[in-house]
This record gives structure tokens, sequence and C-alpha cells, in this order.
């Protein structure tokens, strides 16, 4: 489970990009973010993610409160949570496999994954990993043949190989064509309704999130706007999210 609770983040400039934000997504729910640019949800992604610290509030994943973590004990509680960007971040001279075993890393820290190697027992377990996302014909192929969907699939089963309790996807689909945008949100679809993973995502797109999300968030200038099923959800509270902002 993910939980935050009264979040606030303040900038030694003054600016306020979140102000008490508080949500929780449960096993098996996938919900979504979603807000203008500027609007804080790279901020609480960042947050619950452990890569920052809240200047108000508390997170906890699968109870454990990580604000108050550092140092080794900050990154293993960050084990519990994969975590899945825009980008799919492969090492494209390395096979799809290896790419996938990279995510046991954090369990095997020593001189010789230290060097690069990955430790040979976690092989198996990398291809149930790509068994799950269904790209294991593609395993001994390097990440660099992987079209932008199956890259990003691909570093969902990275994810997976945390075994994590919970996972984070900010903007997964925003560099992927239609089609591969469909491919992915299904997946994430299946992994909170199939493996009871809390799963929240940021999306660009609100008619993705309508048709795969549990749960809708709106953020609105660091404030959550709304916090409800897609069907309670208007078409003007989503549009209220965005007036007044101009793209570049």
């Amino acid at each position: 489970m993910i939980q935050a609770e009264n979040l606030a983040m303040k900038y030694a400039t003054g600016r306020l990009a979140l102000s008490g934000a508080s949500l929780s997504v449960p096993p098996g729910e996938l919900a979504v973010i979603l807000g203008a640019n500027g609007s804080g949800k790279s901020t609480m992604m960042r947050i619950i993610s452990g890569m920052a610290k809240p200047s108000e509030g508390k997170v906890r994943i699968a109870g454990q409160d990580i604000t108050t973590l550092h140092g080794r004990q900050l990154a293993n509680a960050r084990m519990g949570l994969g975590m899945v960007f825009q980008h799919a971040h492969l090492v494209k001279r390395r096979s799809v496999l290896s790419n996938v075993v990279c995510g046991v890393l954090g369990r095997h820290r020593n001189l010789f994954t230290a060097f690069g190697g990955l430790p040979e027992q976690e092989f198996g377990f990398g291809m149930e990993c790509l068994e799950q996302v269904g790209l294991t014909k593609f395993a001994h192929q390097r990440a660099s043949t992987l079209s932008g969907g199956q890259a990003q699939r691909a570093s969902i089963a990275r994810a997976l190989a945390q075994r994590p309790h919970a996972l984070l996807a900010d903007e997964p689909v925003a560099s992927l064509d239609p089609e591969a945008s469909e491919e992915v949100m299904r997946l994430l679809r299946r992994l909170a309704t199939d493996q009871g993973m809390a799963v929240l995502c940021v999306l660009h797109q609100p008619d993705l999130a309508r048709r795969y999300a549990d749960r809708l968030l709106g953020l609105r200038k660091g404030v959550i706007a709304f916090a409800d099923t897609p069907s309670r959800v208007s078409d003007s509270d989503v549009e209220s999210l965005y007036e007044g902002f101009h793209p570049a």
C-alpha cells in the first residue's frame, strides 16, 4: 500500500509546490494523477519514491514510514517500491534479460556486482518477470533492438525484479505511440488486478486514465482538487486542472 499524509513541499525560493496533499493507494488499485505542468505531480512522485524529503507530512510504503529513513535503511525500503519512468533507461548493449536482472542488484551488494557483475541465480527469476510483460522471446537480444513500447515493458519487468509491494509509474507512456501506450496501460492494469499491486501512475492523457484507472486524482497548484472513481469525475473537473495553463 502507498500512503501519503498531508504532504507539503516548500522550496528555498519560497515556492510552495505541494500543500496538504494526502492519498492512499491500496493493493490491487491503479490510481492515476492528472494535472498540468507545474501542478506538483513530479514533486509528489519524488517524495513518495523517497527521492526527496517533504517539508511536512509522511509517506508510508507497506506500512513503513520512509520519510524518517536515511542511507542504507532508505535504500532497503525503496526496494519495496518499483519505479517506471518516461524513458526506459535500458543499457542498450546488454541483453534484455540482463537489464531486467539489474533490478535485483539492491539485494546483492558485493564487489562482484559493484564491478558490473550480475548474480547468476537471479536469471531464472528475470525470465519470469519477462514472461509477465510478454517479452520472453526477446530475452537474449540486445536492448537496443526493442521498440519504444517493448523497452518500456522491459523496464517494468526490471521494476518487478525488485519484488516490490507497489509500483510508481511517472508518465510511462509520454514517449509512446497510441498502440504501445495501450499495451503499457493494460500491463499496469493487470499488475494491479492480478498481482494485487498498488500502482500509482502520472499521466497527461485523461482518456487513458479514464479507461484504465480505478481512481483519478487531480492536482492543481499543489493541492489535490479531486480523488474519485472515473465515473464520478466530470470532464469539467478534469478541464479545471488545466485552466490558465498555456504549454510552450
